[in-house]
Protein backbone atom coordinates (compact mmCIF):
# COMPACT_ATOMS: atom_id res chain seq x y z
CA UNK A 1 0.00 0.00 0.00
CA UNK A 2 1.50 3.37 -0.90
CA UNK A 3 2.40 5.46 1.86
CA UNK A 4 1.30 2.99 4.63
CA UNK A 5 3.99 2.52 7.41
CA UNK A 6 4.96 -0.39 8.96
CA UNK A 7 3.42 1.21 12.35
CA UNK A 8 0.68 1.69 10.92
CA UNK A 9 0.14 -2.05 9.04
CA UNK A 10 0.29 -3.35 12.55
CA UNK A 11 -2.11 -0.96 14.18
CA UNK A 12 -4.80 -1.99 11.72
CA UNK A 13 -3.78 -5.62 11.95
CA UNK A 14 -3.63 -4.77 14.88
CA UNK A 15 -0.25 -7.13 15.50
CA UNK A 16 2.92 -5.61 17.27
CA UNK A 17 5.63 -3.77 15.23
CA UNK A 18 7.85 -6.48 16.01
CA UNK A 19 6.02 -8.92 14.46
CA UNK A 20 5.12 -7.38 10.76
CA UNK A 21 9.16 -7.20 11.09
CA UNK A 22 9.84 -10.15 11.44
CA UNK A 23 7.08 -11.35 8.90
CA UNK A 24 9.15 -9.02 6.31
CA UNK A 25 12.38 -10.59 7.17
CA UNK A 26 10.98 -13.80 6.94
CA UNK A 27 11.79 -14.58 10.61
CA UNK A 28 10.07 -16.54 13.14
CA UNK A 29 6.94 -19.37 12.38
CA UNK A 30 4.68 -19.19 9.70
CA UNK A 31 1.65 -16.83 10.06
CA UNK A 32 -1.58 -18.37 11.26
CA UNK A 33 -4.59 -17.80 8.87
CA UNK A 34 -5.89 -15.56 11.46
CA UNK A 35 -2.61 -13.16 10.83
CA UNK A 36 -2.94 -13.78 7.27
CA UNK A 37 -6.77 -12.41 7.34
CA UNK A 38 -6.04 -9.37 9.73
CA UNK A 39 -3.11 -8.16 7.08
CA UNK A 40 -6.02 -8.69 4.25
CA UNK A 41 -7.84 -6.29 6.01
CA UNK A 42 -5.29 -3.94 6.82
CA UNK A 43 -4.05 -3.83 3.27
CA UNK A 44 -7.46 -3.62 1.66
CA UNK A 45 -6.84 -6.41 -1.04
CA UNK A 46 -9.33 -7.83 -3.01
CA UNK A 47 -10.90 -11.34 -2.83
CA UNK A 48 -7.93 -13.01 -5.51
CA UNK A 49 -5.23 -10.73 -3.81
CA UNK A 50 -6.62 -12.27 -0.58
CA UNK A 51 -6.60 -15.42 -1.94
CA UNK A 52 -3.23 -15.35 -3.12
CA UNK A 53 -1.81 -13.85 0.29
CA UNK A 54 -3.08 -16.97 1.89
CA UNK A 55 -1.61 -19.13 -0.78
CA UNK A 56 1.46 -17.57 -0.67
CA UNK A 57 1.83 -18.17 3.55
CA UNK A 58 0.47 -21.95 3.12
CA UNK A 59 -3.20 -21.77 4.23
CA UNK A 60 -6.07 -22.27 2.28
CA UNK A 61 -7.98 -19.14 1.26
CA UNK A 62 -11.07 -18.97 2.93
CA UNK A 63 -13.45 -21.61 1.69
CA UNK A 64 -17.18 -20.69 -0.12
CA UNK A 65 -19.73 -20.64 2.43
CA UNK A 66 -17.93 -19.03 5.15
CA UNK A 67 -18.85 -15.30 6.20
CA UNK A 68 -17.20 -12.43 4.29
CA UNK A 69 -14.75 -11.00 6.89
CA UNK A 70 -12.71 -8.69 3.97
CA UNK A 71 -13.75 -5.40 3.31
CA UNK A 72 -13.26 -4.05 -0.72
CA UNK A 73 -11.16 -1.18 -1.28
CA UNK A 74 -14.39 0.25 -2.93
CA UNK A 75 -16.05 0.04 -0.03
CA UNK A 76 -13.22 1.65 2.01
CA UNK A 77 -13.71 4.59 -0.76
CA UNK A 78 -17.16 5.08 0.39
CA UNK A 79 -16.25 5.48 3.95
CA UNK A 80 -13.63 8.27 2.71
CA UNK A 81 -16.22 9.84 1.17
CA UNK A 82 -19.02 9.67 4.06
CA UNK A 83 -16.39 11.59 5.87
CA UNK A 84 -19.04 13.79 7.44
CA UNK A 85 -20.97 10.83 9.14
CA UNK A 86 -20.51 8.30 11.05
CA UNK A 87 -20.15 5.20 9.34
CA UNK A 88 -19.38 1.34 10.31
CA UNK A 89 -19.10 -1.73 8.25
CA UNK A 90 -20.49 -4.75 9.85
CA UNK A 91 -20.36 -8.25 8.68
CA UNK A 92 -22.94 -10.83 8.39
CA UNK A 93 -23.01 -11.60 11.63
CA UNK A 94 -22.65 -8.06 13.10
CA UNK A 95 -18.70 -7.95 13.49
CA UNK A 96 -17.42 -4.41 13.06
CA UNK A 97 -14.85 -4.42 10.45
CA UNK A 98 -14.20 -0.84 9.51
CA UNK A 99 -15.27 2.67 10.58
CA UNK A 100 -14.58 6.35 9.50
CA UNK A 101 -12.86 8.26 12.38
CA UNK A 102 -16.48 10.37 12.88
CA UNK A 103 -17.82 6.38 13.82
CA UNK A 104 -15.16 6.38 16.23
CA UNK A 105 -16.03 9.74 17.67
CA UNK A 106 -19.21 8.80 18.35
CA UNK A 107 -18.97 4.99 19.39
CA UNK A 108 -15.56 4.91 21.48
CA UNK A 109 -12.62 3.27 20.44
CA UNK A 110 -13.26 0.00 19.09
CA UNK A 111 -9.45 -0.84 17.88
CA UNK A 112 -9.35 -1.47 21.67
CA UNK A 113 -11.46 -4.04 22.03
CA UNK A 114 -10.31 -7.65 21.36
CA UNK A 115 -10.79 -8.63 17.56
CA UNK A 116 -13.05 -11.81 18.97
CA UNK A 117 -15.20 -9.17 20.57
CA UNK A 118 -15.78 -6.31 17.91
CA UNK A 119 -18.94 -7.40 17.37
CA UNK A 120 -22.03 -5.15 17.69
CA UNK A 121 -24.37 -8.57 18.70
CA UNK A 122 -21.85 -9.89 21.03
CA UNK A 123 -21.86 -6.26 23.24
CA UNK A 124 -25.00 -6.36 23.24
CA UNK A 125 -25.74 -8.75 25.48
CA UNK A 126 -22.15 -9.51 27.12
CA UNK A 127 -20.52 -6.38 26.57
CA UNK A 128 -20.05 -3.29 28.00
CA UNK A 129 -20.15 -1.18 24.96
CA UNK A 130 -21.71 2.68 24.69
CA UNK A 131 -22.90 1.62 21.36
CA UNK A 132 -25.49 -0.50 22.91
CA UNK A 133 -27.44 1.51 24.62
CA UNK A 134 -31.75 2.42 24.63
CA UNK A 135 -33.68 5.64 24.94
CA UNK A 136 -36.30 3.38 26.48
CA UNK A 137 -37.69 -0.35 27.32
CA UNK A 138 -39.45 -0.24 23.83
CA UNK A 139 -35.88 0.21 21.87
CA UNK A 140 -34.13 -1.80 23.78
CA UNK A 141 -36.13 -4.75 23.13
CA UNK A 142 -36.46 -3.84 19.53
CA UNK A 143 -32.61 -3.57 19.50
CA UNK A 144 -32.38 -7.08 21.28
CA UNK A 145 -34.68 -8.70 18.63
CA UNK A 146 -33.35 -7.05 15.73
CA UNK A 147 -29.68 -8.09 16.58
CA UNK A 148 -30.85 -11.93 17.03
CA UNK A 149 -32.41 -11.68 13.88
CA UNK A 150 -29.86 -10.85 11.94
CA UNK A 151 -27.52 -13.84 13.41
CA UNK A 152 -30.28 -16.48 12.79
CA UNK A 153 -30.22 -15.21 9.09
CA UNK A 154 -26.85 -15.54 9.04
CA UNK A 155 -26.84 -19.08 10.18
CA UNK A 156 -29.31 -19.38 7.31
CA UNK A 157 -26.95 -18.49 4.69
CA UNK A 158 -24.15 -19.68 6.21
CA UNK A 159 -24.69 -22.74 7.96
CA UNK A 160 -20.97 -24.17 8.07
CA UNK A 161 -19.61 -21.07 9.06
CA UNK A 162 -17.65 -22.19 12.46
CA UNK A 163 -16.99 -18.89 13.74
CA UNK A 164 -20.96 -18.12 13.21
CA UNK A 165 -21.96 -21.24 15.48
CA UNK A 166 -19.48 -20.41 18.32
CA UNK A 167 -21.08 -16.92 18.73
CA UNK A 168 -24.36 -18.28 19.09
CA UNK A 169 -23.26 -21.01 21.58
CA UNK A 170 -21.46 -18.54 23.75
CA UNK A 171 -24.51 -16.02 23.30
CA UNK A 172 -26.70 -18.36 24.58
CA UNK A 173 -24.67 -19.89 27.25
CA UNK A 174 -23.83 -16.27 28.55
CA UNK A 175 -27.59 -14.54 28.16
CA UNK A 176 -30.42 -15.56 29.39
CA UNK A 177 -32.68 -12.89 27.16
CA UNK A 178 -30.38 -13.74 23.82
CA UNK A 179 -31.37 -17.62 24.31
CA UNK A 180 -34.87 -16.63 25.09
CA UNK A 181 -35.26 -14.35 21.82
CA UNK A 182 -33.41 -17.27 19.94
CA UNK A 183 -35.56 -19.63 20.45
CA UNK A 184 -38.12 -17.60 19.29
CA UNK A 185 -37.02 -18.67 15.93
CA UNK A 186 -37.39 -15.02 14.06
CA UNK A 187 -35.13 -14.04 11.17
CA UNK A 188 -34.44 -10.38 9.69
CA UNK A 189 -31.72 -8.50 8.25
CA UNK A 190 -30.03 -5.33 9.80
CA UNK A 191 -32.74 -2.23 9.29
CA UNK A 192 -33.23 1.31 9.34
CA UNK A 193 -33.71 2.79 13.26
CA UNK A 194 -33.30 4.80 15.75
CA UNK A 195 -30.29 4.50 17.51
CA UNK A 196 -29.39 6.09 21.17
CA UNK A 197 -25.59 6.34 22.06
CA UNK A 198 -24.39 7.39 25.51
CA UNK A 199 -21.42 9.72 24.61
CA UNK A 200 -19.35 10.53 27.73
CA UNK A 201 -18.87 14.27 26.72
CA UNK A 202 -22.34 14.79 25.19
CA UNK A 203 -24.59 12.71 26.90
CA UNK A 204 -26.85 9.89 25.26
CA UNK A 205 -27.30 11.32 21.55
CA UNK A 206 -30.67 9.63 19.75
CA UNK A 207 -30.00 9.03 15.77
CA UNK A 208 -31.29 8.17 12.91
CA UNK A 209 -29.22 4.72 11.90
CA UNK A 210 -30.07 3.58 8.17
CA UNK A 211 -28.19 0.48 6.32
CA UNK A 212 -26.78 0.05 2.94
CA UNK A 213 -26.61 -3.51 2.38
CA UNK A 214 -23.64 -5.07 0.36
CA UNK A 215 -25.33 -7.76 -1.37
CA UNK A 216 -21.94 -9.50 -2.11
CA UNK A 217 -20.56 -10.63 1.09
CA UNK A 218 -23.41 -9.99 2.99
CA UNK A 219 -22.23 -6.47 4.79
CA UNK A 220 -24.03 -3.70 5.92
CA UNK A 221 -23.00 -0.07 5.84
CA UNK A 222 -24.43 1.65 8.99
CA UNK A 223 -24.74 5.43 8.26
CA UNK A 224 -25.51 7.40 11.60
CA UNK A 225 -27.32 11.03 10.46
CA UNK A 226 -29.58 13.85 12.00
CA UNK A 227 -32.13 16.18 10.90
CA UNK A 228 -30.70 19.68 10.47
CA UNK A 229 -31.13 22.33 12.90
CA UNK A 230 -31.82 20.00 15.96
CA UNK A 231 -29.88 19.03 19.07
CA UNK A 232 -28.68 16.02 17.47
CA UNK A 233 -26.72 17.69 14.39
CA UNK A 234 -25.15 20.03 16.98
CA UNK A 235 -23.83 17.10 18.57
CA UNK A 236 -22.41 15.73 15.45
CA UNK A 237 -20.63 18.94 14.54
CA UNK A 238 -19.43 18.81 18.02
CA UNK A 239 -17.78 15.48 17.19
CA UNK A 240 -16.54 16.90 13.53
CA UNK A 241 -14.60 19.83 15.82
CA UNK A 242 -11.02 18.98 15.93
CA UNK A 243 -10.16 18.63 19.71
CA UNK A 244 -10.96 16.24 22.89
CA UNK A 245 -13.85 15.28 21.76
CA UNK A 246 -12.81 13.76 18.15
CA UNK A 247 -10.94 10.25 18.36
CA UNK A 248 -8.69 8.64 15.28
CA UNK A 249 -10.66 6.05 13.11
CA UNK A 250 -9.11 2.29 12.89
CA UNK A 251 -10.04 0.46 9.59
Amino acid sequence: MPGLRREEVATLADLSVDYVVRLEQGRGPRPSSQVIAALARALRLDDDDRDQLFRLAGHEPPPAGRIAMSVGPSVFRLLDRMAGLPVLVLSAKGDVLAWNPLGAALQGDMSAWPRQRRNLVWQRFLGSSRCQVAANADEEDAAARASVGTLRAARARYPGDHDLARLIAELRAGSRRFDELWREGRSAPWRAATKSIRHPDLGTITLDCDTLLLPDTSQTVLVYSAEPGSPEATALDMLRAPGPLAHSGHR
